[in-house]
């Protein structure tokens, strides 16, 4: 196979990793990992052309609830990154062809019972999040739709972390370009329809969603199947790697957990306040995932460079990455918050034409922008730490910064009649100490006289 190839090729030359082979790695990482958050946008830029606040907070809610049970679940991903790349670095990679279709198929599995639950359960979930009346039953339109594509997404990313562990982030790139680009014809079809295609509305948002998880798994499995030496059905449900995966898994499991607390308290707030602010923050929230995911790709290109210096035990080098790899994403963060100033006041107008809307998302918008650069910081190191399979630290330091920070700041400021204000005066402070205590904690384990 030409991946075999590959491996031998450049497993012979451990050269000095550059910053032109952290790019290499980085770019399709930053196409492949927006591609989630850009089926989000489509469908909330879609149906905010129907002039419908309640439909387009129903789309915020109704998306960002999809997200999150899924980034909880799809912790798998970088710990499957973490193995194989440690394999991939100590030249061992047959060593775990067995264990990738495990996690596969333990993800679709987990994505299944996750649908079982959260699909009844939809009205109970939204009324939480103080959605009532008719923006409540639309949300459970949509969800419930959406909520079928849990087995779909929670397999790609398991195949997608054994991809990036073998070094190649290519794959995933073009995986997400082909799901985007149905998504993107999809909807205005299902939504507004057009010839044979029935105007659906939000459910048709949904499914289009739906149909481009499903073909992004497809393809997935072609790539599995032609050009690497795993299995799509594992010879045997036993390795002594699955334990450990699952261990890690867990530790990301209950980090995400916290960090979900953060996106439920934000969106029940805003939903309190009033159609309006629901609908401003799920433009503003939208817009901020999808900057998390771009700057995130130096942070995945940290993930599978520190995994394979992991493998290869060179402490030295992993330390020299992983701040090139920080300080790459501080720029992206940084370049993404100027173009952010410079369409400041037009942004908006691409979700909604609605007047309170636009006006409610410029009194929040500038703190989304501010946000960027110290982002950077903390998702470099959440993907430098997955690289070595650290979960312990990423678990710990969410938990602080959640219930430390993020739930007394935004009480605190919602008390004082803050609004949208305290939601991201809250996420500001949030991640300002995450960022901080993931840096402080690198520096004082990490530097090569410690390792």
């Amino acid at each position: 196979m030409p991946l075999k190839r590959d491996l031998r090729a450049d497993l012979s030359a451990r050269s000095t990793i550059t910053r032109k082979d952290i790019d290499r790695l980085a770019v399709p990482a930053i196409i492949s990992g927006i591609a989630e958050p850009v089926i989000s946008l489509i469908d909330t830029a879609f149906i905010g052309r129907l002039h419908d606040i309640d439909m387009l907070g129903a789309v915020g809610i109704g998306s960002s609830f999809f997200l999150l049970v899924l980034w909880v679940l799809a912790q798998t991903r970088s710990a499957v990154l973490a193995v194989v790349a440690r394999y991939y670095g100590e030249q061992r990679i047959a060593g775990i062809a067995g264990l990738v279709p495990m996690a596969m198929w333990t993800n679709f599995a987990l994505g299944l019972l996750f649908l079982a639950i959260t699909y009844p359960f939809a009205e109970q979930i939204f009324q939480a999040y103080n959605a009532g009346g008719r923006q409540l039953e639309l949300t459970c339109d949509y969800f419930r739709i959406r909520s079928l594509g849990f087995p779909i997404s929670l397999a790609v990313y398991a195949l997608t972390g054994a991809f990036r562990g073998l070094q190649n982030l290519r794959w995933s790139m073009w995986i997400s370009l082909i799901g985007a680009g149905v998504n993107l014809v999809l909807n205005p079809l299902l939504i507004f329809g057009y010839g044979p295609f029935p105007a659906m509305g939000i459910e048709g948002s949904a499914l289009s969603s739906v149909i481009a998880q499903t073909v992004m798994l497809a393809t997935c499995v072609f790539i599995l199947r032609t050009r690497t030496p795993f299995a799509l059905w594992p010879p045997s449900w036993r390795h002594p790697e699955f334990a450990p995966l699952m261990r890690n898994s867990g530790q990301l499991f209950a980090r995400t957990i916290a960090l979900n607390v953060c996106y439920y308290l934000g969106n029940r707030y805003a939903t309190g306040y009033g159609a309006a602010y629901i609908a401003a923050h799920s433009i503003a929230m939208q817009i901020w995932l999808f900057s998390a995911f771009f700057i995130d790709g130096y942070a995945a290109a940290g993930s599978v460079l520190t995994g394979r210096l992991n493998g290869e035990r060179n402490w030295r080098e992993l330390y020299s990455v992983s701040w090139q790899v920080v300080r790459m994403s501080v720029t992206i963060g940084a370049i993404l918050a100027v173009i952010y100033l410079i369409g400041y006041k037009h942004i908006g107008g691409f979700f909604t034409d609605d007047a309170v809307v636009l006006a409610l998302l410029d009194g929040v918008f500038w703190m989304v922008v501010l946000t960027q650069p110290i982002n950077a910081i903390a998702f470099a190191f959440d993907g430098i730490y997955k690289g070595m399979g650290n979960g312990k630290i990423l678990r710990n330091v969410l938990l602080i910064s959640t219930f430390l920070v993020f739930v007394p700041v935004v009480w605190g400021m919602d008390a004082f009649g803050w609004k949208l204000h305290a939601v991201w005066a809250a996420f500001l402070a949030w991640m300002l100490v995450r960022g901080a205590l993931l840096a402080m904690h690198f520096e004082k384990h990490h530097r090569p006289h410690a390792a």
